[in-house]
């Protein structure tokens, strides 16, 4: 039986909450991931914890939105951490794109949408003429022709996405119920899968209060 797939957003600069965090999710009806952002990079002993990590799923989300150059050094610099995934916003645009892929080496890089915590509302303050899942199309359609690993987008446009990107689609966003906290495009895991979603991102739904608890109405959810 195929597992279902998710990244666990490991949030926080306590260090002995992660190893906690680790450590209870060990589970086999799940395969779990662990995604570490730029609080927990920027941390203190971050980098250094990452680095001792073995035999885990390892996704860096740095979101790197900047000039070729400097993406290109950033993912150089980090090349020791060994990551499996490391996320730069399709934004960036298609020559960043396309040099990071060149030296990403065995990291899948993964181009991240339009971020879930915005809507067709904030886009326009932005700046942004098109529709919300007018642009994420138009992202997606770019990732493919930089030939980009894996894809990051809501879980609300994973069919869209689908068209075009053919390749590992990576959904937070993901609620167990209607608490949205600081995300606007939400759905359920169950709903997400069923959309095509192949990793889902959770975080505080697993994490927070008692993560076996937590797991456990996770799995009933999805059976």
């Amino acid at each position: 039986m195929k597992k279902n797939k998710i990244f666990i957003a490991c949030d926080t600069t306590n260090i002995s909450k992660i190893n906690g965090i680790i450590k209870k999710t060990q589970n086999d009806k799940i395969k779990f991931g662990y995604k570490f952002g730029l609080e927990f990079l920027n941390s203190k002993h971050g980098r250094n914890f990452i680095s001792k990590l073995k035999d885990k799923i390892i996704f860096i989300d740095l979101k790197l939105h900047d000039i070729p150059n400097t993406c290109i050094s950033t993912i150089k610099a980090v090349k020791d951490l060994k990551a499996d995934y490391l996320t730069i916003h399709i934004s960036s645009g298609f020559e960043v794109l396309k040099a990071c892929k060149k030296i990403s080496g065995k990291t899948k890089l993964t181009g991240v949408t339009i971020l879930t915590s915005l809507d067709n509302k904030a886009l326009k303050e932005i700046g942004f003429n098109k529709q919300l899942k007018k642009l994420v199309y138009h992202q997606a359609k770019l990732a493919r022709k930089a030939n980009l690993d894996a894809l990051v987008c809501s879980p609300q446009e994973v069919k869209i996405v689908k068209k075009v990107f053919h390749k590992e689609i990576i959904t937070p966003g993901i609620r167990l119920n209607s608490k949205s906290n600081d995300q606007k495009r939400f759905l359920t895991p169950k709903q997400a899968y069923k959309n095509g979603s192949d990793w889902l991102v959770i975080g505080r739904p697993i994490t927070k209060g008692n993560i076996e608890k937590n797991i456990q109405s996770l799995i009933d959810h999805l059976s």
